[in-house]
């Protein structure tokens, strides 16, 4: 314990999802002798991605899951990438299907998302899901708002009622996580770079997820006392550290909870990658 607030422990809340995970795969394999089948897409040298698409490889064998990670050249053209996904989507052994991004600037990455069967978008990013998230029906939804959401669930007794203020409004985070808000009976105001008086508005809030990607950009004064906070930021310093988008030493003195950064919703990301692969197969396999 820091401070006066409790830290939302997301290494430790990953780990006990990606538990639960592993003994659900491991009832599906013996009962049935299938195992969920996740499928990621690189193309090119990226090295941040390559971490994280290797991380995500090794966590879902981990798990029991059938991992393959396709690594494709920088100069892959948009039509071979296509195809690569056109034949994924066949494969009836590929349950989920994840495009790392970014990709490289030739190739148009709306439309590689829309080429993914929404099916088997473990990304929860094809306009289908979002639609099925915005009208409120079941679907795969983006792993970092479910993480958050499932933070949120294990450090509050009840979201019902809550003022909660998402700052961000990118198709990554901050609508989708909004709407899951709403969807838990939230009051919830989106915020971004044209928001009038932002810490006032910021200020009032039961739950802040900050998602900007602008470090220390929420002050501890704009935290309301007792609040819970989510910070999805990670951002490199220019010394080599990470910072959140929240001032997290000042926030600390102030909120009822807060994530810390690392080692707040970052983990919990590719978790729920692992679970919307596990929901993929149930969906599709029954």
């Amino acid at each position: 314990m820091i401070g006066e607030a409790r830290i939302i422990d997301g290494k430790a809340a990953a780990a006990a999802l990606r538990a639960g995970i592993g003994r659900e795969v491991a009832a599906i394999r013996a009962a049935r002798g299938l195992v969920p089948g996740l499928h990621v897409v690189l193309v090119g040298e990226d090295p941040a991605s390559k971490v994280y698409v290797a991380s995500k490889e090794k966590l879902a064998v981990a798990a029991g899951m059938n991992s393959v990670a396709h690594r494709l050249p920088a100069a892959t053209t948009e039509a071979e990438l296509l195809a690569k996904l056109a034949q994924l989507n066949a494969d009836d052994a590929v349950d989920g299907i994840l495009v790392q991004l970014p990709l490289p600037k030739h190739i148009d990455a709306g439309r590689i998302i829309d080429a993914i069967d929404p099916a088997k978008d473990v990304d929860g990013l094809h306009p289908v899901n979002a639609g099925r998230l915005a009208g409120g029906k079941p679907g795969l939804v983006p792993c970092t708002p479910l993480g958050c959401m499932l933070l949120l669930r294990q450090t509050l007794p009840s979201l019902s009622g809550l003022e909660a203020v998402v700052i961000g409004r990118s198709e990554l985070v901050g609508r989708p996580v909004a709407q899951l808000l709403l969807q838990a009976d939230c009051t919830v105001t989106i915020a971004h770079s044209r928001t009038r008086d932002l810490p006032a508005v910021v200020k009032r809030a039961d739950i802040v997820i900050a998602a900007v990607g602008r470090p220390r950009l929420v002050g501890g004064d704009w935290i309301r006392p007792g609040a819970t906070v989510i910070d999805v930021g990670i951002n490199r310093l220019p010394d080599g550290k990470l910072a959140g988008d929240v001032d997290f030493a000042a926030a600390v003195k102030v909120a009822g909870a807060i994530t810390p950064v690392p080692g707040g919703v970052g983990p919990m990301t590719i978790a729920c990658l692992l679970r919307n692969t596990l929901t993929a197969f149930e969906a599709r396999r029954g």
